[in-house]
């Protein structure tokens, strides 16, 4: 029996699903192949090409689709980041962490984070079980250019060129997976007597049915908001911001730094990411339209770019994009999913549009349904799966609001109140209070933020542990910590010895 899989719309959502599914499904299979994916794109939707982060989780999906890492970071002028540093979040200056994606030293078989929260030491957290910031801050690679592709000395995920990326994506699945490109609007979308999508109308005539149906339309959510009205929950009242300026703006030179984090600077109503590509920087301000006007927003971004000495010229024209925070109620119903900015979408904190994409896509094709019976069960499980990452996201995202320590703005007060705060995160902190968050504290399998991201944040922002109520360090432990922290210190001096900066690694591959 074969399934067919309709995706409607393209951009990062919908190339990303097609790519994942189609190579684990289509690609080099026979005549009698089980499986065909359509993706059907209107001429006259725009790619939202804001998503410019990933995770670390990307280089698998990459790999899995059969793209050549050399490739990918030619094709879309991407870059290394292997960290998020966030600046003046905590005190409003300019102090900073950094969120990682190196796990601390020794995470998994003895808790550094409560080694380190009893000690008396002006060595930051993140500096002390892990080399990873400090080759950050000095603008280096994860990696050394002999090691082979996707290999690494530190961790890394990447900062890319959106629009590059759909490029690359559009003519890989086409061309290697076999996947059908169909050009043409969505005019109609005509149901089955149980309910499902038969088919849907294109505005030439054209008529596509399919099994399945992926709705990757982002905002218009054609499929599962237009057509079958799943109710959108709003999560403004935790996650306050609804508004983002974005501008590209020009390396001064080739030979500037290319930082290999995106740096997530905190204002007065909101906060400005900062993405370093090969060939520019995408930079933008996300804010609360209830705190502030675009005017003001355009005004903090402009002084931004006006401070930056590495930035070519200094005018901005950025675009404005509206949003609401928030998620469908239900993301699988009857035979339409949807994957992408029409399952939800929130402020681009923490950059986990992309890994949901990869996610929801993943999970799809290992578990992509032969009989309409089976749908029925994977589509609870996938709905149940889908609501607690969203829920994880929104309390992490959440968490680095209310740990700060500025009172310079009712927006920064706002984000205090108990009332703005979920219940579920409210317990997580009455436990972090007297624990550090641990690798048995959730019983989830897939949990996108581990207890080692979780100690990044707390940390770096100043949190407190109440050491009276701590376990004390047996002396085996205590000896494994001493050694640990040494290779730490070790293993920082050496790579930053040994390791190229961005821009060298980048320019080597460009040569080649």
């Amino acid at each position: 029996m074969k399934t067919k899989v309709v995706i409607v719309g393209g951009g990062t959502a919908g190339w990303l699903s097609a790519g994942i599914i189609a190579a684990k499904h289509c690609a080099n299979s026979s005549s009698t192949q089980q499986t065909e994916v359509v993706l059907v794109e209107s001429p006259e939707v725009k790619n939202l090409g804001v998503g410019e982060g990933t995770w670390p989780t990307m280089r698998d999906t990459l790999r899995q689709i059969g793209i050549s890492e050399r490739t990918f970071l030619s094709c879309c002028q991407a870059s290394f980041k292997q960290a998020s540093k966030f600046v003046a979040w905590s005190e409003g200056s300019d102090e900073y962490y950094y969120h990682p994606f190196t796990a601390p030293a020794g995470y998994g078989a003895v808790s550094m984070a409560q080694a380190w929260s009893a000690k008396d030491n002006n060595v930051d957290f993140e500096s002390w079980v892990c080399a990873q910031g400090t080759i950050c801050q000095q603008n280096l690679a994860p990696k050394l250019p002999q090691m082979p592709e996707y290999a690494f000395s530190q961790n890394y995920g990447y900062h890319l060129d959106a629009g590059k990326f759909v490029q690359m994506l559009h003519q890989h699945c086409v061309e290697k997976l076999g996947v059908k490109y169909i050009q043409g609007h969505v005019e109609q979308i005509i149901p089955a007597e149980n309910g499902d999508i038969a088919t849907i109308a294109l505005t030439s005539g054209e008529q596509i049915a399919g099994d399945l149906f992926i709705d990757c339309s982002g905002f218009a959510a054609i499929l599962i908001g237009k057509h079958y009205q799943i109710p959108f929950a709003s999560k403004q009242h935790i996650l306050f911001n609804d508004t983002a300026l974005a501008v590209q703006m020009e390396h001064g030179s080739d030979e500037v730094p290319i930082a290999s984090c995106t740096v997530a600077t905190a204002q007065e109503n909101g906060w400005i990411w900062d993405i370093a590509l090969q060939n520019r920087r995408g930079i933008g301000h996300v804010f609360c339209s209830d705190f502030s006007t675009v005017e003001q927003a355009e005004q903090a971004l402009f002084d931004y770019v006006q401070n930056d000495p590495y930035l070519a010229s200094k005018k901005i024209l950025p675009r404005t994009i509206k949003f609401t925070p928030g998620h469908r109620e239900t993301f699988w119903f009857k035979n339409c999913v949807a994957i992408g900015v029409s399952a939800g979408f929130v402020e681009p904190l923490e950059a986990t549009a992309l890994v949901l994409i990869e996610k929801s896509a993943e999970w799809i094709s290992q578990q992509l349904p032969r009989e309409r019976s089976a749908m029925t069960v994977l589509a609870k499980r996938f709905n149940l799966l889908t609501s607690q990452r969203w829920q994880e996201i929104i309390d992490f995202l959440k968490l680095h609001y209310l740990l700060s320590n500025r009172r310079d703005s009712e927006y920064w007060r706002a984000h205090q109140s108990v009332q703005s705060i979920p219940d579920s995160l409210q317990e997580s902190l009455l436990l972090w209070r007297t624990q550090a968050p641990g690798v048995y504290e959730t019983n989830q399998r897939f949990e996108l933020f581990s207890s080692a991201s979780k100690q990044y944040v707390l940390y770096g922002m100043g949190f407190k542990v109440d050491q009276s109520c701590s376990t004390q360090i047996s002396q085996k432990e205590d000896l494994l910590i001493k050694r640990l922290r040494n290779e730490t210190l070790h293993s920082t001096e050496k790579l930053l010895g040994a390791l190229p900066t961005n821009r060298q690694f980048l320019s080597r591959i460009q040569q080649v």
